[in-house]
């Protein structure tokens, strides 16, 4: 009896310890499993919609002189030319106003009209210097008459040539009277044309160059005297870029080099210009001389005043490029994230053939970084990147994020 209960004993144990060895085997494929369906460190598969969702763009490496600079800032500015304070040279009152602030006029065009009570006397005084005139030119024809007749009586002896003389006199004076009376019409005229019309009760004031309204001084109705500015018109396909260059770098400028700027009120777009002036004189105080660059792109929306920051090209040695949101750093390295070309799989049912066909899976490789201007950084893989392989330029730090999530959770599981 003691027998057969140590048998069953012995049996029950062995029965144990298989049940045992059977659960830790499945335990480590399922264990197997879970690795393989999370798939490799530093991989991530989204849907095309999470892909949506974050935002996420692909780009590529650019090349960028980023090695060999002069970094400096400044303003956008425009030449004197290319400005213009609109005024009157008398006073008046603004009767019509045609244009509004920000409004692009064309040289010669009406921007508003006055009356000035200033600019009709002018009209007045021009009327009686035309009568003046005209009465002096008929005095001129007589005395032509009388002195052709007087001259030759003088040639005959018959009267004397005191007669003669009186009427030359009388002639030269109507002639210079003609002459001068034509002068002052004349400038008359110019500073009736000076303010429109000379003719019209009513003056016009027209731009003095094409460009846009970027202030109105009047109102309708507004007493205006000589040389206000009324309208102020700038021209901004004329615009440049003032920089500050240091007395340490000034030898490396020349005219002609290339520049690259960045405005900071416009997501750090890149601009392309090349230095056409540069300064003869130190600025005040700061031992810099000023820089002149035109600009390539000027149809981005630019006005004078906005603060720029530049690079001079100084060199030619071009690197690979990526801009700076597309590195992530995780344990002490630095990486990038690429799109991995799309593989399809069998699997048992057709659903999930389908979900393997959408999903998009990106793969993080590790890169060492270097310079870094103007939101681009130097970037060299530190694998073999496949060809045609997408890179991420904006996103990284979302797949970042969802690898950190992922290998968070697998801890916290396991």
């Amino acid at each position: 009896m003691q027998f057969h209960i140590k048998n069953v004993f012995s049996v029950s144990t062995a029965f144990a310890l298989s049940f045992l060895i059977i659960f830790s085997c499945n335990k480590k494929a399922e264990t197997a499993e879970t690795e393989d369906h999370h798939g490799e460190k530093g991989v991530v598969e989204l849907t095309p919609a999470q892909v949506k969702a974050a935002q996420i763009i692909f780009g590529d490496f650019e090349k960028k002189n980023l090695s060999e600079v002069i970094t400096t800032n400044g303003y956008t500015q425009l030449p004197p030319q290319s400005q213009a304070d609109v005024s009157v040279f008398m006073s008046g009152i603004v009767k019509t106003i045609t244009v509004i602030e920000g409004q692009y006029v064309k040289k010669g065009q009406t921007i508003a009209t006055f009356q000035s009570m200033e600019f009709n006397n002018l009209r007045l005084e021009k009327a009686k210097l035309m009568e003046e005139l005209q009465q002096a030119k008929v005095n001129k024809e007589f005395l032509d008459l009388d002195f052709a007749r007087q001259k030759e009586l003088s040639d005959e002896n018959v009267t004397a040539k005191k007669t003669f003389q009186k009427v030359s006199s009388e002639l030269d004076l109507v002639n210079n009277k003609i002459k001068i009376t034509q002068q002052q019409i004349e400038i008359l005229e110019q500073n009736l044309l000076l303010n429109g019309n000379g003719n019209a009760a009513t003056i016009l004031i027209t731009a003095p160059i094409s460009g846009y309204i970027t202030a109105i001084n009047v109102k309708i109705g507004s007493n205006i005297s000589a040389n206000t500015s009324l309208f102020s018109i700038v021209d901004n396909s004329a615009m440049y870029v003032e920089l500050l260059v240091y007395e340490k770098d000034l030898y490396k400028i020349q005219v002609g080099q290339n520049l690259r700027f960045v405005l900071t009120n416009q997501g750090n777009k890149e601009i392309i210009g090349n230095i056409f002036s540069i300064g003869k004189a130190f600025q005040k105080q700061t031992k810099s001389v000023a820089i002149r660059a035109n600009i390539n792109n000027k149809t981005i929306g630019l006005i004078p005043g906005m603060y720029v920051n530049a690079l001079v090209d100084i060199g030619n040695s071009d690197v690979n490029t990526l801009p700076a949101e597309a590195i992530v750093k995780a344990e002490g390295k630095e990486f990038i994230f690429i799109r991995e070309a799309e593989e399809k799989h069998e699997h048992s049912t057709s659903e999930k053939n389908h979900e393997e066909d959408t999903g998009v899976h990106f793969k993080r490789i590790e890169v060492k970084t270097g310079t870094s201007q103007l939101g681009y950084i130097q970037v060299t893989p530190l694998e073999t990147i496949p060809t045609g392989a997408k890179i991420v330029i904006k996103g990284a730090y979302y797949l970042q994020s969802s690898i950190a999530n992922a290998e968070g959770g697998d801890e916290h599981g396991h």
